[in-house]
């Protein structure tokens, strides 16, 4: 393990922590404020996901988020990165179809926004998109196990992979997208067993989210790590603080004080 100083992480750089057995911190972000607190504290990718949908605008899953509101997210986080890998996911509906919308998708994300690298779910079925993308020189990772833009079609949020058939699948196309050129790959919510097989079998880093400890690194969303979202509570989340009663709790006092005519007090008036 060397755990090396990077000044500023590239995809190389994840390759480099692979190998070495540096484990890869990954968070996700959507705002500038967010994103200079995150990137300030050392983390070596910022994934700005299409979980924004639900924790940004209250939607109950991530399919409504646009292209558009997407590249708003991204920029806005770019804004506030010195260090951190910046990856934003293709939102559902702007690469399923066709591999030309696919790769006009991706371009404007990297152009209007300035992120580093595009995240996009499923495996074989994309293939003709993330070639096309790859082709056009811009950096892909993969998604695979619980999708959460095909929500509907799984029916639920459940473990992927437990039976044989859908783990053997998970790892072909797991080496399909290594093979490709994917330079990591987000595995969520899979048995641990199937993880540490795809970690072993592949070149790229593998995050996982729900899939053990085997893999090369760890992602979660933000906002479930210091507790501002408090109605998802998964078996693979880890809350370190609890953001939503510190907040209630000033915001409380500050209302208080209002009233009682205690804020502003004299030192704090022109």
């Amino acid at each position: 393990m060397s755990n090396k100083e990077y000044k500023r992480v590239t995809t190389h750089t994840l390759l480099e922590m692979k190998q070495s057995g540096d484990k890869i911190s990954m968070l996700t972000c959507y705002d500038y404020s967010m994103a200079k607190i995150i990137d300030y504290s050392g983390i070596d990718i910022i994934l700005v996901g299409d979980s924004a949908s639900n924790v940004m605008a209250g939607h109950e899953t991530t399919l409504p988020i646009t292209l558009d509101q997407m590249i708003y997210h991204a920029s806005s986080v770019v804004r506030g990165v010195k260090r951190a890998l910046v990856v934003v996911d293709l939102p559902f509906g702007s690469y399923q179809s066709d591999p030309n919308e696919a790769l006009r998708s991706a371009i404007r994300i990297m152009k209007e926004s300035g992120a580093h690298a595009v995240k996009m779910e499923g495996g074989s079925e994309i293939k003709d998109s993330i070639i096309k993308i790859l082709n056009a020189g811009i950096p892909v990772m993969g998604h695979l196990g619980l999708t959460p833009q095909s929500i509907y079609k799984f029916g639920t949020y459940t473990v992927r992979a437990k039976e044989n058939e859908e783990a053997k699948r998970l790892i072909e196309d797991a080496k399909l997208l290594d093979n490709l050129g994917c330079f990591g790959i987000v595995l969520e919510k899979i048995p641990a067993a199937v993880s540490k097989k795809v970690t072993n079998a592949i070149s790229s880093p593998v995050i996982g989210i729900g899939a053990g400890s085997n893999v090369d690194g760890q992602v979660l969303v933000t906002h479930d790590l210091v507790g501002l979202s408090t109605e998802f509570n998964p078996r693979f989340l880890r809350r370190y603080v609890d953001l939503n009663d510190i907040m209630s709790k000033a915001i409380k006092s500050y209302i208080k004080d209002v009233k009682s005519l205690n804020f502003p007090n004299k030192k704090e008036q022109y």
